[in-house]
C-alpha cells in the first residue's frame, strides 16, 4: 500500500462528509479523522441543528436527539463500513458511535482486524 496516513485520513473525513449528506441530508461543520493503530477515530463538529439543540435543553428531549440519530447513523453502518474498506483495504470488526448534545460533536470508532497505522508506517 502505497498510499500515505494522512491522504487515507483525509480520503475517509471526505467520503464521510459525502456520506453524511447523501444519507442524513446535511454534513457537519468539520470533520477530522485519526488512524491509531487498529482503529479509525472521526470527530464530526457542528452535526446538530438549532432545532435539535433546543429539544436538547430538556433531558427528555436530550435522549430523544440521541436515540434517533444514533439511529440513523446505524442504519447507514454497512455503507460507512464498505466505505472504510474501499479506502484502506481493511475490514472493520465493529463500529462504535456516541454524540455529545452540549457540543454537538459525534464520535465514530471503526476497529479493525489489523493494525493499520503499524502498516502504513513500513
Amino acid at each position: 500500500m502505497n498510499k500515505s496516513k494522512g491522504w487515507i485520513e483525509s480520503e475517509i473525513s471526505k467520503a464521510l462528509t459525502k456520506w453524511e449528506k447523501d444519507f442524513l441530508g446535511r454534513g457537519s461543520v468539520s470533520v477530522k479523522t485519526d488512524i491509531l493503530r487498529d482503529m479509525i477515530i472521526v470527530s464530526l463538529h457542528g452535526i446538530l441543528t438549532p432545532a435539535e439543540y433546543t429539544l436538547c435543553e430538556s433531558k427528555e428531549g436530550m435522549l430523544g436527539v440521541k436515540r434517533s440519530r444514533t439511529s440513523l447513523v446505524e442504519s447507514g453502518v454497512d455503507d460507512l463500513k464498505e466505505m472504510i474498506l474501499e479506502i484502506t483495504g481493511e475490514q472493520v470488526k465493529s463500529f462504535h458511535t456516541d454524540l455529545s448534545t452540549r457540543t454537538g460533536e459525534r464520535i465514530i470508532v471503526f476497529k479493525l482486524f489489523n493494525d493499520l497505522e503499524k502498516q502504513l508506517a513500513k
